[in-house]
């Protein structure tokens, strides 16, 4: 009797045990709903945090400004992690530093001539650093007024950071490769993201300059540009007649062959053996295969329909885009590619047959990035309208989402390229708000919720 009883005290402590394990592991993983859709996840040092960074904190001191006191980061569009100490970061030039911005008031007019006095800076954002008459230079337009070295630096276009935001290497010798801005000249220079195929062991570094339609690529130490593909400002004929973005004809008037021009290109994706393809673009609405010497193998896309503004169109033809703002590819070979302005995803072979699509939804989401991690998981972040991370399977499926918008660190306004380097900490490149920010993922984080890893079949540091 005594050993039964001993027995059954044994065994009940023990479940006792594993109960308590249990629960600790629940804490730590996130809530599924059916589906393997991740619903909720509480951090088990304040389960009451309302993750608004989601399962990261923010560095605030990362990365250092590399300029003169006075001024700061421009509108901020490109950021790629080779390894932790190695970030590379693309901006649109230096702008006044307006942390400390004496109050005003400006006086403004409605259409119908009404006078309106309004408080500067605003309640949240002092500026939007992308769009404007006096912001960053960049943009292709006949309306901006900024001047050179008052209003704007165009200097530290390509700078590289270690992990603790110090600046390795300032590309300095390349900025006026990239245009310094004139309002006279309508193609301007920018370097729109930047990127290294995960196929190449030189880690050679490609710079998309989207403004003057040209992709440069430069060796890893930036001392040499190797190769330029496009046609620099110009574009397609097609193009020069009527965008996908506005309807209108391009700025750029000079026209070339359409197997050796863009209409501001924004995304590349690679295949194993060096093919990679081109989004393009901003402008024209096509996806451009190359061979790996940049040698011209063929196009798809045509002009999608635009009824309503050129920010959201409703086109749901295969094969027609409006805004293609981005490009991956799977293990399957399969290409996705972000129909941006139709809020859509079109998924392709590689020889250009449509798959499938998913539409994603009424809402205002206008999506900046595609990252494909080496786990087969879809990963976005909408840049204007939920301002938020999106992680979906390959079906289509949204797994999880976490973000939210304000003026301090941590805040995601206009996420336009985010990266991750081999410790799991979190790159994003801001547009809107003119920064870069480093994520770190929290203690318990579990991993599903953090971006997964990219593929570096070619090379890891």
């Amino acid at each position: 009797m005594k050993t039964a009883l001993r027995t059954i005290a044994i065994l009940a402590i023990v479940a006792m045990f594993c109960a308590t394990i249990g629960f600790i592991v629940l804490l730590k993983r996130p809530v599924k709903a059916a589906g393997d859709q991740y619903v909720q996840w509480s951090d088990p040092e304040n389960p009451s945090d309302q993750l608004v960074t989601g399962p990261y904190r923010v560095d605030p001191d990362w990365p250092k400004f590399p300029g003169p006191k006075g001024w700061t980061f421009g509108s901020t569009q490109a950021v790629f992690v080779q390894n932790p100490d190695r970030i590379f970061v693309g901006m649109r030039g230096e702008l006044p530093d307006i942390t400390h911005l004496k109050p005003g008031v400006a006086d403004l007019e409605t259409d119908e001539g009404m006078p309106v006095h309004m408080a500067v800076p605003g309640p949240l954002f002092a500026r939007d650093a992308s769009v404007g008459e006096w912001i960053s230079p960049g943009e292709a337009t006949d309306k901006y007024k900024g001047v050179a070295d008052k209003d704007f630096k165009w200097e530290h276009v390509i700078t590289v950071y270690d992990s603790q935001g110090n600046v390795k290497e300032a590309w300095t010798q390349w900025d006026s490769l990239f245009g310094r801005p004139d309002p006279r000249v309508l193609s301007q220079g920018r370097v729109h993201k930047i990127l290294i195929s995960p196929y190449d062991p030189e880690k050679r570094v490609w710079a998309i300059d989207d403004g003057h339609h040209v992709i440069r690529i430069f060796s890893n130490d930036g001392k040499k540009l190797l190769q330029t593909i496009g046609t620099y400002d110009t574009t397609t004929e097609r193009n020069a007649i009527k965008t996908g973005l506005t309807g209108l004809p391009s700025l750029t008037r000079k026209t070339g062959p359409s197997d050796k021009t863009f209409g501001r290109q924004t995304d590349i994706a690679w295949l194993p053996d060096g093919t990679f393809f081109v989004s393009d673009g901003y402008e024209e609405t096509r996806v451009v295969k190359f061979d790996k010497n940049g040698n011209f193998l063929k196009a798809w896309g045509e002009l999608g329909d635009c009824q309503g503004t050129p920010v959201h169109c409703n086109e749901k033809r295969p094969g027609y885009f409006n805004t293609v703002h981005g490009i991956v590819i799977d293990n399957q070979r399969r290409i996705y590619v972000d129909d941006r302005a139709n809020r859509r995803v079109q998924i392709f072979d590689e020889n250009g047959k449509f798959l499938n699509q998913w539409y994603l939804g009424d809402g205002p989401t206008l999506v900046y990035h595609f990252f494909m991690s080496a786990d087969q998981h879809l990963w976005m972040s909408d840049g204007y309208g939920n301002f938020k991370f999106y992680k979906y399977d390959l079906n289509g499926k949204m797994l999880y989402s976490w973000g939210s918008t304000f003026n301090g660190p941590g805040g995601l306004y206009g996420v336009h390229q985010f990266s991750v380097d081999q410790n799991g900490n979190l790159y994003t490149a801001e547009v809107h708000h003119g920064r870069p920010q480093k994520f770190v993922p929290r203690k318990n984080a579990p991993q599903e919720l953090l971006v997964g890893q990219p593929v570096r079949s070619a090379w890891q540091n």
